[in-house]
């Protein structure tokens, strides 16, 4: 069978979930990933709250495979600053002292475990933030010291997290992506050695992140091949022209015609899915395919609508034989 195609609820934040529930539908989708908190409070602990959430998704015939925790994910890591406030539940972001911040976050990111289970899935996406991403370009210069103690302060921080999730048999899969403690193969690499290579911590494989940095987002695929838990499905374009605004974005908002790059609706910006897909057959993976759509200058609906079908093209069963396997005598 071919994978189910999932519509990630986070960019549906501000709909109900059987409204979100009833145009995935109407789109084509397979399944929900949804997001917390807009449609998962992962703070409540009543089982009847997760039994009703599985009817909502019963009733229109929709599958569930995870749940996305990446907004208090961030705080886990972060040097928590006014920005997080607008993102986080008011119970994470309490009296906004920093360390009590991301000691709340770290445990809400267990309790999202917890409603894991509760809804019968066994993967939570999400983000890490880190310690160490302002340091990113070394000027002043940025001693090896200052980001080994970054990657050590997220080892310290998450390894806990890890030990909960493995004793429930759920994993959590980081989203490789700017501002968390792995953004492109080599830091994803680094994540892992410094969480031990917990069996519990992988990847939610976007491309759309990796390609406008110019790294390999295929070989990604490959290198990371027992560690791809979740996959979304996100196209962007970058121009092949200089441009007013460069990679770092130039302090203006996504969509903006001037960037070098902006996130673009599945098959309208520069990823080669076709070359993903095939990589995800090599590697044997077998879980669904999420589209988050974010894609500032188009419609959402018609980019949901239009990513499904897209997605669905793409996607294709591998050969049981050898092409040269029948030519005969």
């Amino acid at each position: 069978m071919k994978r189910n195609v999932t519509l990630c609820s986070l960019q549906w934040g501000d709909l109900p979930l059987d409204t979100v529930c009833r145009k995935a539908k109407s789109f084509g989708y397979d399944g929900i990933e949804l997001g917390v908190p807009a449609h998962v409070d992962t703070n409540e602990t009543n089982p009847e709250y997760y039994r009703n959430i599985k009817a909502v998704l019963e009733k229109h015939d929709l599958k569930l495979f995870s749940i996305s925790t990446h907004l208090i994910g961030q705080a886990v890591c972060d040097n928590i600053d006014a920005r997080h406030k607008s993102i986080l539940p008011d119970y994470v972001w309490g009296d906004g002292e920093p360390e009590g911040v991301r000691q709340r976050a770290a445990k809400a990111i267990i309790d999202a475990a917890h409603a894991a289970k509760a809804l019968g899935i066994d993967t939570v996406n999400g983000f890490t933030g880190s310690s160490i991403w302002h340091l990113l370009y070394s000027f002043p210069p940025v001693s090896e010291q200052a980001i080994a103690d970054g990657y050590a302060d997220f080892g310290r921080r998450f390894k806990p997290i890890l030990d909960e999730y493995s004793r429930l048999g759920i994993r959590y899969a980081l989203e490789v992506h700017p501002t968390e403690i792995a953004f492109d193969t080599f830091s994803a690499r680094r994540a892992l050695e410094a969480v031990e290579y917990h069996p519990a911590f992988g990847f939610n494989y976007d491309p759309s992140h990796l390609g406008y940095q110019g790294v390999d987002y295929v070989g990604f695929i490959y290198e990371f091949a027992d560690r791809i838990f979740h996959v979304h499905m996100k196209d962007v374009h970058w121009s092949d022209t200089p441009c007013k605004v460069g990679v770092f974005g130039g302090h203006v908002s996504f969509g903006d015609p001037r960037r070098f790059w902006n996130f673009r609706s599945i098959g309208r910006g520069r990823i080669r899915f076709e070359e993903i897909i095939r990589a995800l057959n090599s590697i044997g993976y077998r879980g669904p395919l999420s589209v988050e759509w974010e894609d500032s200058a188009m419609d959402r609906e018609q980019g949901a609508a239009e990513s499904c079908r897209l997605v669905k093209e793409y996607d294709f069963e591998p050969s049981a034989i050898a092409f040269d396997a029948n030519f005969g005598k």
